[in-house]
């Protein structure tokens, strides 16, 4: 069980990632529960690697833009409440010679205590922060994030890393090494190939060791990563990518090819391309391209987080460390969305019990045959079921649908957000058919599961229609004639509860074909009754 005060002393926090290419800030307050919200965030180019891997000397130009930007975060973080900012550095800082300089500049420019962190350590948060925003299940990934200076690799599960690994790959750097400045023409075949024989010579010794673990999975991460996919979407599927897209090694190696071609100023209007990125991406699609090869992947999910999402939950690990293990991904990201929604937390938690419950006996009774996973979509539907009041009550399940529906649901893919989108929003008024859009616009497949789940829902939420938690416990047993009968252990007079079920016997049988009747008891429980 969550010790839902046990998060309240953190207050508000901010994380800034002091990158090779970009300085990245977000404000986040930490909210009982083991879960946050973001206040704020931002993102500056400043190009702190900048001429620097020829000597390892940070130019006095990019410490100074650093040290700007830095200080104007730092105020941004202050005026909003922070009472910690936390402050870390890469690849850039931590191969510099004149590091100390530098971490001195941040401390007299903008008040920050600035920590450099190894390159296996970078690794590490990365992986917190990607592996905490996916569902992988039982799976294994290979995680690659290619920054800067460095790329990191890391084999991990939803849990814990495996292996990782830091190299000295990356887009400005590899950029500096084999391009002059300013160098504005077409990349020629020959010398795209040299840089690719580069990153495979650097990378030989990870690849052999991670493939010796295997994984099922890849995920990519970092801004070259996910603007060679902005490309590669819009490039192939004619459209703006999603957080839920995946990218293929030949869409990747197609776009390479295409962006290499291309003297500059014509790369910087490529449909999808980050301007500020043109005249890196080509030596970071080299990184990516050979070691998607190396590794014969596939393909390749996207993810937009990274180190600092991994500051913060590593941060909350260390100020709790049995807080987060005790929530799923998933978990947490409905808990957000719920709470930033103001809903009733004891009353969503009932009806999710009561759901999931009638959705366990009505499988004992082969009512259906579905598995965990449904079962999963439908608890989360119901602790969502009422956020929709948020905007007003009257339809407030149509206003919970957009609101699932649109919401940036950590761990789900698209098609699983629209099913509990669905799920919650059927959970009064109307049953799902084709006429109505929201139920339409689901695949065949989606449309079987919603049914009847939706069925359960509309049950557990009239069972805790007072929202006084009357109803202890709720089943479904077959009565000798074939009935159904819906079995509430009710600590007190439960009339209420008791109408609303009953009100909704005929949609349980158009669902199931099977008559229903409704049978309370004053007991604690059924176990007790039985």
């Amino acid at each position: 069980m969550i010790d839902a005060t046990a998060a309240e002393g953190l207050g508000v926090r901010a994380f800034i990632d002091l990158g090779t290419n970009s300085i990245r800030l977000v404000i986040v307050r930490y909210m009982p529960g083991g879960t946050h919200s973001v206040v704020n965030q931002r993102k500056e180019v400043v190009r702190l690697g900048e001429d620097e891997f020829i000597d390892n000397y940070l130019q006095s130009g990019a410490m100074r833009r650093a040290a700007l930007v830095c200080r104007k975060f730092a105020e941004m973080a202050r005026a909003n409440g922070a009472q910690e900012i936390v402050t870390v550095a890469t690849s850039a800082t931590r191969e510099a010679r004149n590091r100390r300089e530098f971490v001195r500049l941040l401390r007299e420019e903008a008040g920050l205590e600035a920590h450099t962190i190894s390159g296996r350590e970078e690794a590490r948060l990365i992986y917190q922060g990607v592996s905490s925003g996916i569902h992988m299940g039982d799976r294994s990934a290979l995680f690659i994030d290619i920054g800067g200076g460095s790329t990191e690799l890391i084999i991990g599960d939803q849990h814990e890393h495996a292996d990782l690994d830091s190299m000295k790959l990356g887009a400005i750097r590899l950029t500096s090494m084999f391009f002059m400045p300013d160098e504005s023409e077409p990349v020629s075949d020959e010398r795209y190939a040299l840089i690719q024989q580069y990153v495979r010579n650097a990378a030989v010794r990870t690849v052999q060791r991670f493939q010796e673990r295997g994984f099922d999975m890849a995920v990519g991460s970092s801004g070259t990563i996910e603007n060679l996919a902005d490309v590669a979407v819009r490039r192939f599927e004619g459209r703006p990518r999603t957080r839920h897209d995946v990218v293929t090694f030949e869409q990747i190696r197609e776009v390479a090819s295409m962006l290499r071609r291309l003297p500059l100023e014509e790369r910087r209007a490529v449909p999808g391309i980050n301007p500020d990125r043109a005249d890196i991406i080509v030596a970071g699609s080299a990184i990516l391209q050979t070691l998607m090869e190396e590794f014969e992947v596939a393909e390749l999910s996207v993810s937009d987080r990274g180190l600092r999402e991994g500051l913060i939950v590593d941060y909350m690990a260390r100020s709790h460390p049995n807080l987060l293990r005790e929530m799923t991904v998933r978990e947490r990201s409905v808990l957000r969305l719920g709470r930033a929604c103001g809903f009733d937390e004891p009353h969503a938690r009932a009806v999710a019990g009561l759901a999931t419950g009638l959705f366990d006996s009505a499988r004992e009774l082969r009512l259906h045959k579905y598995g965990e996973r449904e079962r999963e979509l439908l608890g989360h539907a119901a602790m969502l079921h009422d956020i929709g009041a948020l905007l007003s009550y009257t339809d407030h399940h149509r206003h919970t649908y957009y609101l699932i529906r649109n919401a940036d649901l950590l761990g789900f893919d698209q098609t699983e957000i629209e099913t509990v989108a669905a799920i919650a929003r059927f959970h009064r008024k109307g049953y799902p058919r084709k006429q109505r859009p929201e139920f339409a616009s689901l695949g065949k497949k989606s449309r079987r599961v919603v049914r009847p789940l939706a069925v359960f829902l509309r049950l557990a939420e009239n069972l805790d229609r007072s929202h006084a938690g009357l109803v202890s416990g709720a089943a479904l047993r077959e009565l000798p004639d074939g009935t159904i009968a819906l079995e509430l252990a009710c600590a007190d007079e439960c009339h209420l509860e008791l109408w609303g079920a009953e009100g909704n016997s005929k949609v349980f049988e158009r669902a199931f074909g099977r008559p229903l009747v409704v049978r309370a008891n004053l007991r604690p429980s059924l176990d007790a009754h039985r």
